[in-house]
């Protein structure tokens, strides 16, 4: 048996795959994998070494630190272990090639992978949860959202998606009421929007004239002040709810404030043992 010791400081997938590329060329060969992720101090490469030279083995590494890099190096000759440098060589090329060092950062790869991931669930999600829709999985969303039309709730969820806060958005219709999931959900995580009923009126005025003025009492300031009346009431009759003023706000300072409150309120949440937050 040929043993292989996959040493990294971060997870090892790296060379785990080139590994497994390059061994389709050897098919039948009888090779085990011992990934040690992870590695971050010099003490813990030497105990590496030392079990790869008993094991008759060979080191195959994806350090992005120099000084690690030279010390694996140097340990590997000291001990006569057979060693691969994955990430040296291909870091010092782009180096010279991009005139910049590098970053020297273990998983940032990694790292940006969950970014994206997290951000294309959370972006999926707000298109999924937008304008009502499924208000039955309220309870898996970060931040709701509720208001009356035209209160910047859907540019809002977008936003935050993309910011990786899973967002949901219902909305406050005049003499309607909210659906019942959303007095099932953590308090903390429900964002009321309001505004100034003659800014508002003024909104709805551009887009009544878009539309051929075919939205009847929609844009009048006695409807819009109706509106916002019936959404504050129900916002008051439930005390834990935030209340958010947009009115001549931008989407990013709006968003900004929802997220400062949504830490502190999800922190408070999370001490009371209703969500785990790491």
């Amino acid at each position: 048996m040929n043993y292989v010791f996959i040493v990294s400081d971060s997870t090892g997938k790296t060379a785990e795959l080139t590994l497994n590329a390059a061994l389709v060329q050897f098919p039948g060969a009888a090779i085990m994998y011992k990934r040690r992720p992870g590695i971050k101090t010099k003490e813990k490469i030497k105990e590496i070494v030392k079990e790869a030279a008993k094991a008759g083995g060979i080191i195959v590494h994806t350090m992005v630190s120099d000084s690690m890099r030279d010390f694996m190096v140097r340990q590997t000759r000291l001990n006569n272990v057979e060693s691969i440098d994955l990430m040296g060589p291909l870091l010092s090329r782009l180096s010279l090639l991009l005139s910049i060092s590098p970053s020297e950062k273990p998983g940032l790869f990694d790292h940006l992978n969950e970014e994206y991931f997290r951000r294309v669930e959370t972006m999926n999600f707000a298109f999924k949860h937008d304008d009502g829709l499924r208000t039955n999985e309220l309870y898996k969303a970060e931040i709701v959202l509720i208001g009356i039309s035209r209160t910047f709730k859907t540019p809002l969820s977008v936003y935050l998606a993309f910011k990786r806060w899973l967002v949901a958005n219902v909305p406050v219709i005049l003499n309607m009421e909210l659906p019942g999931s959303l007095y099932d959900i953590p308090p903390e995580r429900v964002f009321c929007l309001t505004t100034n009923a003659k800014r508002l009126s003024e909104l709805r005025s551009v887009r009544n004239k878009r539309l051929k003025e075919s939205t009847g009492d929609y844009s009048t300031y006695d409807y819009v002040r109706k509106e916002l009346l019936y959404a504050s009431r129900l916002y008051n009759n439930q005390p834990k709810w935030s209340i958010i003023d947009v009115t001549n706000k931008s989407i990013e300072e709006i968003a900004s404030e929802i997220i400062a409150l949504a830490r502190v309120n999800q922190s408070d949440e999370a001490d009371g043992g209703n969500i785990d937050l790491e």
